[in-house]
């Protein structure tokens, strides 16, 4: 999806880490508890350091909704993220995205006019009553929105199952978007196989699939992925295993099933948080998620070993547009009284996203 991020004044770009350190100290201290600066485990060191909170995106979009202070909230992620903490925060409450760039290359691999085809095409063979839909919390609030409307729920990594066994209690069939590697991971864990999905893609024709294929499938999986996680594979596994047979394997469950049946342990950011803090001395752990968070795991437990799964390194690169100099510009303009990068939701939407939130957090 295209945004477009100005680019910043040269006073940012060409001052250097000690004068952009100042610049966040000083815009910090002058807005004090009017603002909030939210940081997900991906982004750089030098921005979350000065995360007033530090979780994934919706523990951070409910500790901005916690906060009636704050008037300004710079959410240090990436689109969606800043658009979920719009929806739950009041209407006096502001939300700031230091880079419009800050995407997210799986949420935008569904977009909602594809969705809204999507049900069409199945409403024509189907009793769409009997279809469920389920949007990871890694999509647009228009989709979280969707599938308030059409009663269906947002997921995280951590509550997929329990939204899944919801769903196939309401209906017969599912159709999960915008990632395919938690919706197939969850239907295995549940004791669903191959034979029980279909893989729906967005740019073909009736995705891709005949009339019998959705007509059987009991999961509908969105082709689309986490450029990050997909890039785990079993070869990874196979290497550290060589290296050390004794290193535990954690993955994330974005990561493609392959990756998922050879590894130890799979759970979302905040599992292998703590499963990290868990692990005794002297423990080795390979780690298949985004490089800052491994490392800022490594740096925090130095009587461990915590290496990434894949030696050559995989950052978010949307997360890693946000740096200390798009951080200060951001601040600078809102003590200046003219904000930029506003995150705004429209009403319509917010009242549906809450419903599928709210549903979410009923259910789990």
């Amino acid at each position: 999806m295209l945004r477009l991020q100005a680019p910043l004044p040269d006073r940012y770009t060409t001052a250097s880490p000690e004068e952009v350190v100042t610049m966040i100290q000083d815009a910090k201290s002058n807005l004090g508890d009017r603002l909030v600066i939210l940081g997900h485990h991906y982004q750089r060191d030098e921005v979350i350091r000065w995360a007033d909170a530090i979780g994934d995106s919706f523990k951070l979009a409910r500790f901005a909704a916690d906060n009636d202070r704050a008037d300004s909230i710079v959410f240090c992620g990436v689109h969606f993220m800043a658009e979920s903490a719009d929806v739950l925060t009041s209407r006096e409450q502001h939300v700031y995205l230091p880079d419009l760039n800050a995407g997210c290359s799986m949420a935008d691999m569904a977009n909602i006019e594809q969705v809204e085809d999507v049900w069409s095409d199945l409403g024509a063979v189907l009793d769409i009553d009997r279809v469920v839909p389920i949007t990871y919390m890694n999509s647009s609030a228009a989709l979280k929105a969707f599938v308030g409307f059409h009663g269906g729920a947002v997921c995280t990594s951590s509550n997929a199952r329990a939204i899944l066994d919801w769903a196939l209690e309401k209906g017969d069939k599912v159709l999960f978007f915008p990632d395919q590697h938690l919706g197939r991971n969850t239907a295995r864990a549940m004791g669903y196989t191959e034979a029980d999905e279909r893989l729906w893609n967005p740019h073909k024709d009736f995705g891709g699939l005949s009339e019998r294929d959705v007509k059987e499938a009991t999961f509908l999986l969105w082709k689309g992925h986490c450029s990050v996680h997909q890039r785990f594979r079993p070869e990874h596994i196979a290497a550290a295993r060589a290296n050390n047979p004794q290193v535990e394997i954690i993955v994330h469950p974005e990561c493609a099933h392959d990756v998922v049946m050879l590894s130890d342990k799979v759970g979302s950011t905040e599992r292998i948080l703590d499963w990290a803090d868990a692990a005794p001395l002297g423990a080795a752990l390979a780690i298949g998620t985004e490089i800052h968070m491994v490392q800022r795991l490594a740096a925090a437990h130095p009587g461990k070993t915590i290496t990434s799964l894949d030696p050559l390194i995989c950052p978010c690169s949307t997360m890693f547009r946000i740096d200390g100099p798009h951080l200060a510009w951001t601040l600078e303009n809102i003590v200046a009284g003219s904000p930029e990068n506003r995150i705004v939701v429209d009403d319509h939407t917010i009242e549906w996203a809450r419903v599928s939130l709210q549903r979410m957090l009923d259910i789990t």
